[in-house]
């Protein structure tokens, strides 16, 4: 420990890094007992990914590591084949250099949570290839606990996905008896890091808290509470998607045009199912139609009694106010688009006989009927269907089934229940994952600032599958749009709304990967202040306290003041 004047050094290493989102948290670090001021400072960190490694020197200014810390039989279960020539398992004493042969006073791990995830299927969570690379959590703890079994670490924080708990219970039970082993009194917690940070967005994670019992006493604390923001708070402080000015990261996605109707229709705050509410009839929607908005005025209908704007050389209905209202022809009915009641008669019938020069429609109540009519048709649950036939979709061979689990982020049917959802602009987001994307979840956004002005190529719309980037004023006067790689990670509390972020490389998949398996640095500096404030009481002697601590950090608290024992009940 180093000390100047008032000022004490607080030592953080990260095995599994990251992108050092984590670790840029625990720089922010702060806490002060007395005329005792923590200063925060990071010794590295350890990641088997350059491109997070590049990212955690740009985010920390520390250097960190790349090393694969899984063993041989790990490595050859996860990639399916040996490892290279040149591949070595790792060490402590690779540990130790990672940390600068210095000593930690915290340790803060963040495992690779995939295989405990409930975005995976359980199926595919207990495949050799999984339960690999779930081990790691076992040996990254052993490891640590090795490079530093001369002098161990005051704190070992060990954070992942709350499913862990059932999934790895097997190798939770193991890294308690072996912290315990190595001195640690260990608890088990759960924190929500939106409530810690401050975030726009829900997200609740698993955290295992070991504090070395001759080192660190038990303290208590008294809390307060803070609320979630909403996504409209962080967005609304940052340029309009695709401003140049902020950067790649800051694009909006090329989806394709279909796409973006979609989501469109579908209503703030719910996802795909919304869309059920609209009346389709012949692939098309019965009660709205989409057109381009080239111009102010566009199908504008002047009075007859009015003037015209100026006359220009695309001067056509869809082009602004060149039609007019001609009150010449009242008394005149030419029936375009008409359709004839079913017990009317029609008028002549000319050799012009399309829809859209007379009345030659009729409005048939008969029921439709033959197999081009059931087509994709749906059989309720308590209804029987027709005759089984050898063409299977050309009939009723679906049916609504009422069993799956539809609700979002409830079972291995999570994404059935999220696609195409849209984050209302006052409300905050579900946990940011590393595969957010605008058809997997809740991850596009009622955006209420001005619709710009799109100019399109000719004057009709898009086909359905071309990628490009549009505006549609949804129902609600908003823009349903995914958000920004940029956005993502201003929801993640990786930068404040007004700075730029720039990450290693250019694949948006890369940078949204490493941003939702990224700790928000805003729950990462909660967590470091508490724990500096734990550290600072044992190093001054102090056994007992009444401070402030916020309910949103108090499981954590609690976990730090149990004497040791079971670790979860």
């Amino acid at each position: 420990m180093k000390q100047n004047r008032d000022k004490i050094e607080i030592r953080h290493f990260h095995p599994f890094c990251g992108s050092g989102c984590g670790a840029k948290g625990f720089n922010r670090g702060h806490a002060r007992i007395g005329k005792l001021q923590a200063v925060f400072r990071c010794l590295g960190g350890v990641d088997s990914n350059p491109a997070a490694i590049a990212d955690f020197k740009r985010l920390t200014g520390v250097p960190g590591t790349v090393l694969d810390l899984f063993s041989r039989e790990q490595y050859e279960a996860f990639h399916g084949h040996p490892p290279p020539a040149d591949w070595r398992e790792a060490t402590a004493a690779d540990i130790q250099q990672a940390a600068g042969h210095e000593r930690p006073h915290i340790v803060f791990l963040s495992a690779p949570c995939k295989g405990f995830s409930g975005l995976l299927s359980q199926a595919k969570s207990t495949t050799p290839k999984y339960q690999a690379l779930n081990a790691l959590t076992l040996r990254g703890v052993w490891l640590t606990l090795e490079a530093f079994k001369d002098d161990p670490p005051e704190l070992i924080l060990f954070e992942n996905v709350p499913r862990i708990a059932t999934r790895g219970r097997i190798l939770l039970d193991q890294i308690q008896a072996l912290l315990s082993s190595y001195g640690y009194a260990v608890a088990e917690t759960t924190h929500d890091c939106g409530e810690l940070g401050g975030l726009a967005q829900s997200r609740k994670r698993f955290l295992m808290v070991a504090r070395h019992q001759e080192k660190v006493p038990a303290f208590l604390y008294e809390p307060t509470k803070r609320p979630l923001a909403a996504v409209g708070g962080i967005l609304g402080r940052m340029p309009l998607p695709g401003d140049p000015g902020a950067g790649p990261m800051h694009r909006v996605p090329r989806l394709q045009w279909k796409t973006w109707v979609r989501l469109a229709f579908v209503e703030a705050g719910r996802d795909w199912r919304s869309l059920n509410r609209l009346a389709v009839e012949d692939g098309h929607l019965r009660d709205y139609l989409i057109v381009p908005d080239m111009h102010a005025g566009t199908y504008g209908v002047r009075d007859w009694n009015q003037s015209v704007g100026t006359i220009t050389g695309n001067a056509r209905p869809v082009t602004g106010a060149f039609s007019v209202a001609d009150p010449r022809y009242a008394g005149q009915d030419y029936g375009t688009f008409g359709v004839v009641d079913w017990s009317g008669s029609t008028g002549v019938v000319t050799g012009q006989r399309s829809p859209g020069q007379g009345r030659f429609s009729v409005a048939d109540p008969r029921p439709p009927r033959g197999p081009l009519f059931s087509k994709y048709a749906v059989t309720p649950w308590t209804a029987n269907t027709g005759t089984v036939i050898g063409g299977d979709d050309a009939g009723a061979y679906a049916v609504s089934d009422p069993r799956p689990t539809m609700q979002r982020g409830k079972g291995d049917h999570y994404l059935t229940g999220g696609h195409y959802g849209v984050v209302p602009w006052t409300a905050s987001t579900g946990a940011v994952s590393a595969s957010a994307c605008h058809d997997n979840g809740h991850w596009s956004v009622a955006d209420p600032r001005g619709l710009a002005e799109q100019a399109l190529e000719g004057e009709y719309l898009p086909a359905a599958t071309d990628r490009l980037v549009a505006m549609i004023q949804s129902l609600d006067g908003t823009w349903h749009r995914p958000f920004t790689t940029l956005e993502l990670a201003a929801l993640q509390g990786l930068m404040d709304p007004e700075e730029q972020l720039e990450l290693d490389g250019l694949s948006d998949i890369a940078w949204r990967e490493r941003i939702g398996n990224a700790v928000p640095p805003p729950a990462a500096q909660a967590i470091a202040s508490m724990m500096a404030e734990t550290l600072l009481l044992a190093w001054s002697g102090q056994t007992f306290v009444l401070s402030a601590t916020p309910v949103w950090v108090r499981p954590v608290a609690a976990a730090l003041s149990l004497p040791g024992g079971p670790a979860h009940g």
